[in-house]
């Protein structure tokens, strides 16, 4: 390798190459605005995942005695992991509308602080 480049991320690079190009070359830029719609659209969606858990819990708790649906033991801790994955999974395949609702109040925060 010559004195005039170096081995980077983008691969080699001449020296007057600043480093604000070698991070675009890599992709790890991204504009500003992008970030936060893709942050506000996972809060969102976390969001609406928390709330479907809660309510999954509380269809569950008038299920009691035996099998994989009590809440003796071990079952209780294997009940919360299946309500969260319940509530994680209706959320990421469309929810019921309460994801688009709070992406649209974030993104509205958002202009408002700008």
């Amino acid at each position: 390798m010559g004195a005039s480049s170096f081995g980077g991320i983008g691969g080699n690079m001449t020296a007057g190459t600043s480093a604000l190009d070698i991070l675009k070359t890599a992709g790890s830029v991204k504009p500003r605005a992008q970030t936060n719609t893709a942050k506000a659209k996972a809060a969102a969606e976390d969001f609406e995942a928390v709330f479907l858990n809660n309510m999954f819990q509380q269809m569950f708790t008038a299920t009691d005695g035996d099998g994989p649906m009590s809440s003796k033991g071990a079952t209780g801790v294997w009940r919360s992991f299946l309500t969260d994955q319940y509530a994680r999974t209706v959320a990421k395949s469309g929810g019921i509308g309460i994801a688009q609702q709070v992406y649209s109040a974030l993104l509205a925060q958002q202009e408002i602080r700008q």
